[in-house]
Formats: structure tokens, sequence, C-alpha cells
């Protein structure tokens, strides 16, 4: 096995894996990884449904896949999978969610009390262009603010906002709010400390109602945008371009991701499972960092 960091700042490349074949000493090394990279990619796989679940779950308690934008379950028998597709089913409706435009920055579910700790996607099939992953690593945006902006944010909390899913969809029965103190969500630090390696990292969720506890609104929109276009410059980030066989798998407590719109007549299939949190993102002293 070999790992390939693809920036400095987010991301490795492991080569010479079949995780079909994976023994216990690759997959601590695996970790280790993605301990230090915060995302991780896994090129040429070949994995089942079931393979794709067992791989997943050595990583922690799988989440149950909601019920997709559709209306129907996950897969038939892989209640922790989730169809991520633009494609349209025999019967006139998706196979999937979150169609084929632009999904803007985000991290997975961060509304919740307990967020999900990482995320994974697998490729099935693929449009001839577009519909790339971006990531960007939290803690090298951390690391790379200014002294002014950690003074600004040491100890603060923002609300990360449940309204809508990262394709610009409201989830259901959830009614919209404009004043993000008035939306539903939960209070997160605004920086984290990763639960093993205790290293800081900036939690942001999704720009879209999200909050500053304490402030004006106004001074909350300034200090959200200051904060968004640092953690997304072109020294944080990367974009991976999709080939059949890919799997991608990003630790949702230290990196944002987002994905480029593509062809909606082009056809993709995604299949994506999610760890469960196992604590709430903690609050990292930042007074002597």
């Amino acid at each position: 096995m070999k790992v390939r960091e693809i920036t400095p700042a987010v991301g490795a490349e492991i080569s010479d894996l079949d995780i079909n074949l994976m023994t216990g000493g690759e997959f601590d090394g695996v970790v280790e990884a993605w301990d230090n990279h915060g995302g991780l990619l896994f090129r040429n796989q070949n994995l089942s449904n079931e393979a794709f679940v067992a791989f997943a779950s050595r990583f922690g308690e799988l989440e149950a896949a909601p019920v997709m934008e559709n209306g129907r379950t996950p897969v038939p028998g892989y209640p922790e999978i989730y169809v991520v597709s633009n494609v349209i089913g025999s019967d006139g409706k998706p196979i999937g969610s979150l169609g084929a435009g632009e999904a803007v920055w985000h991290t997975d579910m961060s509304y919740l009390e307990n967020p999900p700790d990482a995320s994974m996607l697998y490729a099935l099939e693929l449009p001839p262009a577009g519909g790339d992953t971006w990531l960007a690593g939290m803690s090298a945006a951390y690391e790379g603010l200014p002294d002014d902006l950690k003074d600004k944010i040491s100890g603060k909390r923002i609300k990360h906002d449940g309204t809508f899913n990262s394709g610009g969809f409201r989830r259901a029965g959830v009614e919209v709010r404009e004043d993000p103190r008035e939306s539903v969500g939960a209070y997160h630090p605004i920086v984290c400390a990763h639960p093993r390696t205790g290293r800081p990292a900036l939690y942001l969720g999704r720009r879209r109602l999200a909050y500053v506890e304490g402030l004006e609104l106004p001074e909350s929109e300034a200090l959200l945008d200051e904060l968004w276009e640092h953690a997304t410059k072109s020294e944080f980030v990367f974009a991976h371009k999709w080939r059949v066989g890919d799997l991608l798998v990003w630790d949702n407590r230290a990196t944002l991701h987002r994905r480029d719109p593509f062809d909606a007549e082009a056809r993709r299939i995604m299949h994506r499972t999610q760890i469960k949190g196992a604590t709430a993102p903690n609050a990292v002293c930042t007074q002597n960092i």
C-alpha cells in the first residue's frame, strides 16, 4: 500500500490496495493517512454493495440513509447506501437524489447535534465531463488564518441551518425562515479539535442561513463571509475528477466539500455511506494556539 499526498492542505491517494482484500494492518495505515490528510482517494476499486458497506463500517457505526427525494428508500437490502444520481427511472422518477446541479461548499448534516464523522462516495456511472468533487482542508485553513481573525472567532459558535440540503432543496417538513437566528439547526464551535489528533480545524457547515451566536446579524454575516472567503482559497482545496471505480472518503470534522454541475442529460450514479458521529464537535482551546 502506498500513500501519496495530493496537496499539502488536504487529500491523499492510496494505491496498490484492493479494498476487498485489505488486511487489518493495511486498514490501520488507511486510518493514519485519513487522520493526516482529511480525505482519501482509492482508484480502481470493484466493490459490491456488501463490500462497500463492510469497508465503510470499519470506520464506525453507519447512518441509515435517509429517504431520497423521490420518496423511495435506499438500495434494497442495504439501508446504509444512499443513491446520489440524476438518472430518471422507468417510472419517470429519479432513482436517487441531488440531481445534476452544483452542490455548494458544505459539511454533511452539520445541523445535527452529532453530525456524521465521515462520508464516502463510490463512482458507478459518470458523465463525460463535470461533476467534479472538491475538498477543502479546514485544519490548514485554520492555521492560515490571520491572527486578528483567529481572535474574532475564539470561543464563538455557529448555528448550522438544517433547512436546505447541499443541492439547495428544502428538507421535507422544514419551514423556511429568512432570519438565520430563527431557523432550525444546532450550534457548534467555529474551531473544533479533531477527536483523535486534537488538531484544530474550522467547522463551518454551510454558508446559507448560518449565524454566529451572540452577534448582531450584519456583524455575523460579515464575519461568516470573511471566514468562507478564506477557507475556500485555492491553496486549501483540490478538485477530484472522477473515474468509474473511484472511492473518495472524507472526514467531515476536517474538510468542506462541494460538487460542480454537469449535463443533466448525462447519467451519473454514485453510492454514498456515512459514519455516525461518535460525539458532538468539541471546541478547542484557542488561547494558546
